[in-house]
């Protein structure tokens, strides 16, 4: 069965990666959310995509520069539309409360950009001490990145993000120790023999961000384990229709 993971939460409906997101994702029949984290400039990990406050909040300027303080005091809603004026941006602690809410929701947690081990305790330790281990995939684009989150918690499973594919991606898999990884669905356009050689060197594969019908057709018929979707509902609803 393919599952399907909603990409910054429902984020076709709800502004992304903010709580109303992950809500509408666990309402819409979703599998596992996705969602990217970053550390404010005291050292909080915070659910947010860009680097920067401009595009998805009230504020403005560098994440890295900015305190947790003055980051949950912005407006992460209202750019989306006026009925989510007040939705803040998230702590992590705050999606393990709501994947407790949840059990049937699982993570798949980007890190963004380069991190050290200590900095990614900070993500590990609340997920294990929160009993979700069984629950999360960690994945990130930078290869140091999934190294550190192995030497923080060398159980908790990784994945590895894929914007390309070089000729020792089965090599780098392995020597990071991931279970997943995962690829932009133009890749698969351009190699319809990835995901087999990924299934071989015993990989799962979710594949990102397909939004069409005709994109998730192509995406099962070639047996990726997950979507990542900006539509997790519609998905939801395509595949239990039957339509492949």
């Amino acid at each position: 069965m393919t599952r399907v993971v909603a990409h910054r939460g429902n984020s076709w409906v709800a502004p992304q990666n903010t709580l109303a997101a992950f809500e509408a994702a666990a309402r819409g029949g979703a599998h596992c959310i996705e969602l990217d984290v970053q550390l404010t400039s005291d050292g909080h990990v915070v659910v947010i995509h860009d680097d920067t406050l401009d595009a998805t909040t009230t504020g403005s300027g560098w994440l890295k520069d900015t305190t947790l303080a003055e980051v949950r005091d912005l407006d992460a809603g209202s750019w989306f539309s006026p009925a989510y004026a007040g939705q803040r941006v998230p702590l992590l602690d705050e999606v393990i409360e709501l994947l407790l809410r949840h059990p049937s929701l699982d993570l798949l947690c980007e890190v963004k950009g380069e991190w050290t081990p200590d900095e990614a305790v900070r993500v590990t330790r609340p997920l294990r001490a929160a009993g979700l281990a069984d629950r999360v995939v960690v994945q990130s684009f930078w290869p140091g990145t999934v190294g550190a989150l192995r030497t923080a918690d060398p159980d908790l499973r990784r994945g590895l993000l894929l914007g390309d594919v070089g000729p020792d991606v089965l090599g780098l898999c392995a020597a990071l120790d991931v279970v997943m990884a995962n690829p932009h669905g133009l890749l698969l356009q351009q190699d319809p023999s990835l995901v087999a050689r990924l299934h071989d060197a015993g990989l799962r594969v979710a594949v990102w961000t397909l939004d069409e019908p005709t994109d998730w057709a192509a995406a099962v018929a070639l047996g990726v384990d997950e979507i990542i979707t900006d539509r997790p509902d519609h998905l939801a609803g395509w595949l239990a229709g039957g339509a492949v």
